[in-house]
């Protein structure tokens, strides 16, 4: 292991965010920096309890939270102070915090407005808003804007979010004497945060120069404009639940689910699942009770449950609209979802630009741990069972679960090569079952009303409900809960579909486009398959014929590139060759683009045939159909 320190020094203020976040240093090893207070004598040749703080690694992305919350960027003296705490090499958790787009290893001012420039947003005029914003703002006004990928506020595009770093409040008892907070992810309230949607320059400027003062966030029931209607099963309690009341989530049927789990036992649960015929909603449609049976039965221990709550696909926002407003309901899913599989942890992997989603989430948490529900003895059934959220940092690459796993253990959010599979070697190298906010939530209907119920949904390969983000040119863009089987026609009718619709993107940008007159696809999974798309996790951006589609194209492409974690040559290369052919193509029309329209091609089946994850394996997906369907460049 090479820990070779530089001379720089972290400052009070830097050292005060770690120490707060790991609690006081406990050899003079921790604190070689010429401090004062180290013996002339001591030895620092070697670290004592070495191997105690290398058990603790999977606290280094909290740990660069901690610094950027409260100084707004990570120095080398920072960087150093913190790997000497968690003996980690200087070299190794560089390439972490480089790795991450909400950190910045270079001086940046406190205040930082990220504007969204992703799909949705730059379907709304994204472009004109960071103008807007610049033109403000001008050089020396303490703010620095950074355009961003999608800050999933897709139903209120265009977007924007404050981050101002600061020292956190004075509270009794000073910090915590656990040196492992509960939510190592969320513990340090050191920052404060705003969001701005729909944005206009001058409300992202004043939210800048006063994220505090800036117009509080509507409810998340805005973003369901079904909310309050019968017959719904996943979104029935949101808008007509406090999601900060666990009281009020109870009387309305929560923990209900949870009861009936530990009458059916482990084994009866999974069986419950299976039959409900549940598939995971993030896009790759596998059978969760096969999932949970494979992790359950493995004879390595400890099991781990990772919920994954960082979705970043641009147009997706279903995820957070659970968050936020039904927040309880993940928090029992989670339970059961553990109860099943033998897991006595699980870890929330949230995205960082969700700050209310993290509010709410730590409120729940807390909450249900002080009334039993989580801790040493769920319902006093002799279960034991925590929760601990881990905040990411801006890394689309890691939705991929085993690249999530490597972000929670303190590494590159890498993806890993498979097998071994997760439910065999996951997370810390143990038997791991990973699922989405949406996959844990239907646990819930399938046990209180039956898996028979709940098949009886939806279609016979496609069972139970479905929830879709939509966004773009509709007029009423949100989420909207529809059986499987609707057809696209059916959901825009309820969205408002315009009368100029030009092509729908269906699954995000590793998803692909339809033509305007195809509205009779089956939204299933096999129905997207056969119509030679792709459902995705249920993006279904409208594009009317103002927008400019090349445009969109080419923002695409420039989001591959930039998400790519470059650990296979394929998609390393073949994002940016992609993007290179599209900026070419926009110069040029016809016969001068067919020699790029066919190197696309070449470079398009090179990444799907060859990258290690599905990042690169869909990056052209999106560009393929609109080429093929639209005739994008004709």
């Amino acid at each position: 292991m090479d820990l070779h320190f530089g001379d720089s020094k972290p400052t009070d203020e830097e050292r005060e965010a770690v120490d707060a976040l790991l609690g006081p240093p406990g050899s003079a090893w921790e604190t070689a920096f010429g401090d004062s207070t180290v013996r002339s004598d001591a030895d620092l040749r070697w670290a004592r309890g070495g191997r105690a703080a290398r058990e603790r690694r999977d606290l280094l992305l909290p740990g660069l939270h901690a610094v950027n919350d409260r100084v707004g960027w990570i120095s080398e003296g920072a960087l150093d102070y913190l790997c000497r705490r968690l003996t980690v090499p200087p070299a190794e958790a560089y390439g972490v915090a480089t790795f991450y787009s909400m950190f910045s290893v270079k001086p940046r001012p406190a205040t930082v407005l990220h504007v969204c420039t992703d799909v949705a947003c730059a379907a709304k005029g994204s472009a004109e808003l960071c103008a807007g914003v610049e033109g403000r703002l001008g050089l020396g006004s303490g703010v620095s804007v950074e355009r961003s990928p999608c800050l999933g506020l897709c139903e209120r595009a265009p977007a924007a979010l404050v981050v101002r770093a600061g020292s956190p409040a004075a509270g009794p008892g000073g910090p915590p004497p656990d040196p492992r907070p509960s939510n190592a992810g969320g513990a340090e309230k050191s920052h404060s945060t705003a969001v701005v949607a729909p944005a206009t320059p001058e409300a992202a400027v004043l939210a800048a120069s006063a994220p505090e003062a800036a117009e509080p966030e509507p409810p998340a029931s805005l973003a369901v404009p079904q909310a309050g209607q019968p017959g719904l099963t996943l979104l029935r309690r949101i808008g007509v639940v406090d999601p900060a009341s666990l009281d009020d989530y109870r009387s309305h049927g929560g923990y209900t689910a949870l009861r009936r789990a530990f009458e059916l036992g482990p084994a009866g649960v999974i069986r419950e699942v299976t039959d409900a015929g549940l598939v995971g909603r993030g896009g790759a449609a596998f059978p969760t009770g096969v999932k949970w049976k494979a992790t359950a039965s493995q004879p390595d221990h400890p099991h781990y449950l990772v919920c994954n709550a960082d979705e970043s696909e641009p147009g997706t926002f279903k995820d957070r609209v659970l968050m936020e407003g039904d927040p309880y309901s993940l928090i029992e899913a989670m339970t059961i979802a553990g109860y099943a599989v033998g897991a006595h942890k699980g870890y929330l992997y949230l995205r960082g630009e969700y700050p209310r989603s993290l509010r709410l989430l730590d409120n729940a948490i807390e909450q249900a741990r002080a009334r039993g529900l989580l801790g040493d003895d769920v319902l006093g059934q002799g279960y034991a069972f925590d929760i601990e959220i881990r905040r990411g940092a801006g890394a689309y690459i890691c939705g991929e679960e085993t690249a999530l796993f490597n972000s929670i253990e303190g590494y590159r959010g890498e993806p890993r090569s498979k097998p071994p599979f997760p439910v065999e070697k996951g997370l810390f190298g143990k038997p791991t079952a990973e699922n989405n906010v949406e996959t844990l939530v239907n646990v819930l209907p399938i046990l209180t009303m039956g898996a028979e119920a709940y098949a009886a949904i939806g279609t016979e390969k496609s069972t139970g409900p479905k929830l879709f983000c939509v966004s773009g040119s509709v007029e009423r863009p949100g989420i909207y809960e529809l059986p499987f089987g609707a057809t696209l026609g059916e959901l825009l009718g309820v969205a408002g579909k315009p009368g100029n619709l030009r092509a729908v993107l269906l699954g995000g940008a590793a998803g692909g486009f339809v033509r305007a007159d195809e509205m009779d696809i089956p939204l299933t999974f096999e129905g997207t398959r056969a119509a030679g798309t792709t459902l995705g996790s249920g993006v279904v951006l409208a594009i009317d014929d103002t927008v400019p589609l090349p445009r969109i194209l080419l923002r695409i492409a420039e989001f591959f590139r930039d998400e790519s974690c470059g650990q296979c040559v394929p998609c390393r290369v073949g994002t940016v060759r992609q993007e290179e052919a599209l900026h070419r193509i926009a110069e040029r029309t016809g016969a001068a683009a067919a020699g790029d329209i066919a190197l696309l091609r070449e470079v398009g089946r090179a990444m799907r045939d060859a990258s290690i994850c599905g990042l690169g394996q869909t990056a052209w997906n999106a560009v393929e159909s609109a080429i093929d369907r639209l005739g994008a460049y004709e």
